[in-house]
């Protein structure tokens, strides 16, 4: 496994969480050090946390969550703490501790499920839905089959049919965990059924549930799913929380269509979905490079 110096992630660490770069390049800079994910990276990315940019900071809280070390734990407890962050950052740092799985910070989580902003209060039961089912002897032999390798706030529902699942998806009745295993087995199915079954989702009055729809769209990049992202991204009575994940969605899948629909909301009056179409724009022309990865590159020693 190559490891890297001192100097080289202190250079990437000072791109990240310097505001006169792009933010695409400083989100480069962040995946970099996602991808090195040592103490001192998470270090790196926790200085970002005093940025003014909340779709910065909400990108950090969740790689910090993907990287999955409990280096990370205490200042991501620190940031959903703190009222004085955006909300969409404080949910995405409680997503970050449910990914992360230590049972200790269930007492922090269930402080907040009852969170005055809803997406903070939804997200921290997933998460502690998600440690209490990670830590279950009776799933210790359950197999996610994830193509997609990221860490996700539930599990899959291990059987059942795209019509199934798409009923649990759209059963406002249920608990936001079982949907979201629902969800995340229409992911895992993949093509144009599930894709569509995914996006009946978007008439759920949850602007969670709608940013999660939105985040695994991108990460499918079928193009059935475009007239839907479109339309989510669009409607500017939206939660910009959706707005902003439908943009970076529409970056991944990375069309033609995408980029022009990109272009007309780079301007866009809320900063998060103008930044998300900035970086999406980005993730367009990674998409269609020749690039072996999204990160920068950087010198590593073995």
């Amino acid at each position: 496994m190559a490891s890297f110096s001192h100097e080289t992630v202190e250079k990437v660490g000072a791109i990240l969480n310097n505001s006169s770069h792009p933010l695409a390049e400083r989100f480069r800079a962040l995946f970099t050090l996602k991808g090195i994910g040592t103490p001192e990276a998470i270090t790196q990315i926790s200085r970002a946390f005093t940025d003014t940019s909340a779709l910065l900071k909400h990108e950090c809280a969740y790689c910090l969550g993907q990287i999955r070390h409990s280096f990370a734990i205490s200042k991501l407890e620190v940031v959903l703490r703190d009222i004085s962050q955006e909300s969409m950052v404080r949910h995405e740092a409680a997503e970050a501790l449910g990914a992360i799985g230590d049972p200790s910070v269930c007492p922090t989580l269930e402080e907040y499920v009852n969170d005055s902003a809803k997406e903070v209060a939804e997200t921290c039961q997933i998460a502690l839905d998600r440690i209490k089912w990670l830590h279950d002897k009776d799933n210790e032999t359950f197999e996610d089959n994830n193509p997609y390798n990221s860490v996700d706030p539930a599990p899959p529902i291990a059987n059942g049919s795209i019509e199934e699942w798409k009923v649990c998806l759209n059963d406002s009745s249920l608990p936001l965990f079982p949907r979201y295993r629902a969800m995340f087995a229409l992911r895992n199915h993949g093509g144009q059924d599930a894709v569509l079954a995914l996006v009946s989702g978007f008439l759920d009055h949850s602007a969670l549930f709608k940013h999660e729809l939105a985040y695994i769209l991108g990460q499918m990049k079928d193009c059935n799913a475009i007239p839907a992202l479109m339309e989510r991204l669009n409607d500017k009575s939206e939660n910009s929380m959706v707005r902003h994940e439908c943009a970076e969605a529409l970056g991944s899948i990375a069309t033609e269509q995408c980029l022009e629909i990109l272009e007309q909301f780079k301007n866009d009056t809320e900063r998060v979905v103008k930044e998300s179409c900035d970086v999406a724009i980005d993730m367009y022309h990674y998409e269609n490079s020749e690039d072996f990865q999204y990160a920068n590159a950087v010198d590593s020693t073995q």
